[in-house]
C-alpha cells in the first residue's frame, strides 16, 4: 500500500515543525506503537507491566524524534507510513527487550518468576470455565487451550510440544476465543 495523502500531509507538517503536527502524529500512531509493543511481548511470552509498556512507547517515540526526526526523513513512501512505523517500532522494542533480558539481575529473575506465577494462577482460576469450553473443541485446538490455560505453559513450550511456530500460538488462542464467544452468544 502506498503512502496516503493524509499521512503524506502529516509527515510534511511534522518535518516542517508546523503547530500541532507532532500531537496529531502521536494521536494517529500511538495506538499502533502500543499494539506493536503488546504483540511483540506476547510473541516472546513476556509479561509487561503498564509502566514498562509506557517506557517502551517512550523509547519508540524518542527513536522517531531523535536526530531531528531522522527516522521520518529516511522514509521514502514506498509503503504506508503505518507499515514503516510498525517496522521501526518493532526493531526498537525487540532491541530494548533483548537488552533488558541481558541485564536482568537475579532479583529481577525472582520478581519475573513471581509475575509469571501470578499469570498462571489467573489462567487457572477459571478452570471450570475452560473445561466447559474444551467440550466444544477437539484435536490440536483443545490440546493448545489445555496446555495454556490449565497447565500454564508458555507459548514456547506449547510450540515445542505441538511442533508449531511460537508466534502462531497466540493467534490460534485468539481465534479459538473469538469463535467460542460467538457460539456462546448464538
Amino acid at each position: 500500500m502506498a503512502l496516503s495523502e493524509i499521512d503524506r500531509s502529516l509527515l510534511e507538517r511534522c518535518l516542517a515543525r508546523k503547530p500541532r503536527a507532532w500531537e496529531d502524529f502521536v494521536d494517529r500512531f500511538l495506538g499502533l506503537v502500543m499494539h506493536v509493543i503488546n504483540h511483540t511481548a506476547q510473541c516472546r511470552s513476556i509479561l509487561l507491566p503498564t509502566a514498562e509498556r509506557e517506557d517502551l512507547a517512550a523509547e519508540v517515540i524518542l527513536a522517531i524524534i531523535d536526530d531531528d526526526f531522522a527516522v521520518l526523513r529516511r522514509f521514502r513512501g514506498k509503503s504506508s507510513l503505518a507499515t514503516y512505523l510498525t517496522v521501526i517500532s518493532r526493531r526498537v522494542v525487540v532491541r530494548k527487550l533483548v537488552a533488558n533480558r541481558a541485564t536482568t539481575s537475579l532479583g529481577d529473575v525472582a520478581e519475573n518468576s513471581l509475575a509469571r506465577e501470578s499469570d498462571v494462577e489467573a489462567r487457572l482460576t477459571n478452570q471450570e470455565e475452560v473445561e466447559r469450553l474444551l467440550a466444544h473443541l477437539e484435536g490440536p485446538e483443545a490440546h493448545v487451550v489445555r496446555m495454556y490455560h490449565l497447565e500454564g505453559r508458555t507459548y514456547q513450550e506449547i510450540s515445542r510440544v505441538c511442533g508449531m511456530p511460537a508466534n502462531s500460538v497466540g493467534p490460534m488462542l485468539s481465534r479459538i476465543r473469538t469463535r467460542l464467544r460467538g457460539q456462546s452468544h448464538a
